[in-house]
């Protein structure tokens, strides 16, 4: 597996992947190109947007780490980062998204993040676990999501 910063010209094929996780009722977020391409790779707020490849090139993840600005979606703190993680549902377990992780900490410290939040669909099992695995801790929870942070130290 390589990690490398993804590019628009990535946004198709992840779309395709996105849309095979929202079949399966893991997303519910819009899974087209140009939102990929707009909101994940191009982001005005991103600190790094990150893909893993397999021997073949195929795409297997994306993880998106954002600084929070005032107004996000999320209601999280400015300032923060925000992480997203999506791993192609064929692929999974086999050490993607610690991968990503890897890429994305470095980014995060270069960054001078403080605290990163995950706020994840409270009915998926898999993300909530994964965050959890790699040293994020709930610190809120509603209905329908429970956001976890990741406290870095300096």
């Amino acid at each position: 597996m390589k990690v490398r910063e993804a590019v628009l010209g990535d946004a198709e094929e992840i779309s395709g992947f996105l849309q095979e996780l929202a079949a399966l009722g893991k997303r519910s977020l819009p899974s087209d190109a140009a939102y990929v391409g707009s909101h994940y790779i191009a982001h005005a707020d991103n600190i790094r947007c990150s893909v893993v490849e397999d021997v073949d090139g195929a795409l297997l993840g994306l993880q998106i780490l954002k600084r929070a600005s005032e107004g996000n979606a999320y209601g999280v703190t400015p300032g923060w980062g925000i992480i997203g993680t999506h791993v192609r549902p064929n692929a999974g377990r086999r050490g993607v998204g610690r991968a990503l992780f890897a890429a994305t900490l470095e980014a995060a410290q270069r960054a001078r993040l403080v605290k990163i939040d995950a706020t994840i669909g409270a009915s998926n099992p898999e993300g909530l676990g994964y965050y959890e695995a790699i040293g994020f801790r709930t610190y809120k929870t509603s209905e329908n999501s429970v956001s976890k942070c990741l406290e870095l130290t300096a």
